[in-house]
């Protein structure tokens, strides 16, 4: 029962992260002014939600 919601944690996390990627780039074509600040803005809410993603595995595989 731990590794399915490991896995549906790792699952949430990948479309977390392509979403923002996706996001990121309709942001950049819309202001190609702001690149940088939306290049690390999307760094960091990718590496927070890898961190959660982390979390929830790990509770994932400690469960029984």
């Amino acid at each position: 029962m731990g590794a399915i919601g490991a896995g549906i944690a790792a699952l949430g996390a990948g479309l977390g992260v392509g979403l923002i990627g996706s996001r990121a780039m309709e942001a950049i074509a819309r202001q190609p002014e702001a690149v940088s600040l939306i290049q690390r803005n999307m760094i960091l809410t990718a590496a927070l939600v890898e961190g959660a993603a982390l979390f929830g595995i790990v509770v994932g595989m400690l469960a029984k």
